[in-house]
């Protein structure tokens, strides 16, 4: 059976995080659908619980409460890696393996969840074109990326495996303006692919930076989403 156009990818329903430790509400039992087309972005205060929530959303981080629902149906433990597969979380500083970019790039195919898919130069050097670096750029070692090449890096790493989600966790707080443009471009560009099909969330400090990624704008404040 098919799922009708208009289902949202991700649904969230009354989705909450505590810290048993400190006996604190991280995120107030939230609400919140995502459907394909929209960019939404997120933002507030340093520890209002922006990355609680995206992490939840990926399920990398267990929730207390809630349910999350994908193109209607829950998740159960079975399509957990399914799940994942079409959710893409982007971190701030991403975790970068020992050797080349295009090691890094040529790993996710070792994964069990990608072994019907593989590896393509072609594209991930158009990919890093549009972010405004050459070929030999997958020549490069990992541990002589600036912050802004590891993050391009990161991306094309996840934007290879066709993602229909993206959520980004401040991608860009940590680098010089032209890099952040180049990130977006890349972003961008990943839209444009599928124009109507994809969606992200991207949390950002940056007030231009928010009308640049997104038409749908959102604030987190002290773990409640309005």
């Amino acid at each position: 059976m098919s799922t009708p156009a208009d289902t949202p990818l991700i649904r969230a329903t009354a989705l909450t995080r505590r810290d048993p430790i400190r006996d604190l509400v991280l995120l107030h039992p939230t609400t919140f659908t995502l459907s394909g087309g929209q960019r939404a972005v997120i933002t507030g205060p340093s520890g209002s619980g922006k990355s609680v929530f995206l992490r939840a959303l990926a399920l990398l981080d267990r929730a207390d409460d809630g349910v999350i629902q994908w193109r209607d149906k829950t998740i159960t433990r079975a399509r957990i890696p399914a799940y994942r597969r079409r959710i893409a979380y982007i971190a701030q500083r991403p975790a970068m393996l020992d050797g080349s970019v295009e090691d890094n790039l040529r790993y996710p195919f070792s994964l069990k969840v990608y072994r019907d898919v593989r590896f393509d130069r072609d594209r991930v050097v158009n990919l890093a074109r549009r972010a405004g670096r050459e070929a030999d750029f997958l020549d490069k070692r990992a541990s002589e990326l600036s912050g802004g090449e590891a993050q391009v890096a990161a991306l094309i790493r996840v934007l290879q495996v066709d993602p229909d989600v993206l959520l980004l966790d401040e991608p860009t707080a940590s680098l010089d303006p032209a890099s952040a443009l180049e990130i977006e471009a890349l972003v961008g560009a990943w839209f444009d692919e599928h124009p109507g099909e994809r969606a992200s969330i991207w949390v950002s400090h940056d007030p231009a930076q928010a009308q640049r990624v997104g038409e749908r704008q959102l604030v987190m404040t002290a773990g409640t989403l309005s």
